[in-house]
């Protein structure tokens, strides 16, 4: 895959992939972000919170290969670093997903910091140095207000939402600006909204472009310029265990994505000199 790279960026900065609505695109969006991030010259690490297992199967990693899961790192001590399993694309790796994921609430019912664990088993990436370091770690969360998504929104710097051009999306895209106003305020008080892509975007069709104006109308600039078309090759990588970035670079989706991708390095960069 020949991508022209750009300078890593400097600091880990932890984004949310969040939606609690389900058939938005979520999975894809990380999946694909994360490939196009590692072709660009990030170091990313996907982290798989989805008890379905969509992400880790999406990226080829097939059961007898997840040794060490998202699950083995909330419920016992194993670190990110031993779940981290190498994807065959240079630069981006997974920590699997685990059935058992969809019982974590139970599990967790009683024990300590039980909000904190995705967050504590992130704190030492943000320490490391050197080559091997991560630039960016995405979380892909369950379509629902869980355990498991608390978790990844108290550990997260930022939540990305990826949002389909469909008649109810504003509805849904209210719902979760309520639960990231929740998590701010109760666990993570830096806790913001990074960015809305919009997903399965069809030109032709007028209501994807009502659905457009409405939400640009409503969140201005945190809406990203990039959109994701409907692309049948987009839909078809998942069932070969490979990204569309590696299905087949030249198509719309794969193009979308590198393009978001760079926008999104754009905005984290402008995000860091303002803050310095």
């Amino acid at each position: 895959m020949s991508v022209e790279a750009i300078q890593p960026y400097p600091d880990l900065r932890v984004l949310s992939v969040s939606n609690q609505k389900g058939g938005v695109g979520k999975t894809t969006t990380a999946i694909n972000l994360g490939t196009a991030l590692a072709a660009v010259g990030e170091r990313v690490l996907l982290i798989d919170l989805d008890p379905q297992g969509n992400a880790s199967t999406g990226l080829g990693i097939r059961r007898e290969q997840r040794k060490v899961t998202s699950y083995d790192v909330l419920l016992s001590d194993r670190t990110m670093r031993d779940a981290a399993t190498a994807t065959s694309i240079p630069g981006l790796f997974v920590v699997p997903s685990d059935p058992d994921l969809s019982g974590v609430e139970l599990e967790l019912a009683s024990a300590p910091r039980r909000s904190f664990r995705l967050r504590d088993a992130i704190a030492p990436l943000r320490a490391e140095t050197g080559p091997d370091r991560y630039t960016y770690v995405l979380i892909d969360c369950p379509p629902s207000l869980n355990v498991l998504t608390v978790n990844a929104m108290a550990a997260a710097d930022a939540v990305l939402v990826p949002l389909q051009a469909e008649f109810f999306a504003l509805e849904g895209l209210s719902q979760l600006t309520r639960t990231v106003d929740l998590v701010r305020s109760s666990l993570n008080p830096k806790l913001e909204i990074q960015g809305i892509v919009l997903t399965m975007f069809d030109r032709r069709n007028s209501l994807s472009a009502q659905v457009e104006r409405d939400v640009r109308e409503h969140f201005g600039e945190k809406v990203y310029d990039t959109r994701i078309p409907r692309n049948v090759r987009v839909s078809e990588a998942p069932s070969f265990g490979k990204p569309a970035l590696i299905y087949d670079l030249k198509c719309a989706g794969s193009q979308a994505y590198l393009r978001l991708a760079r926008e999104l390095v754009t905005r984290e960069r402008a995000r860091q000199a303002k803050a310095a």
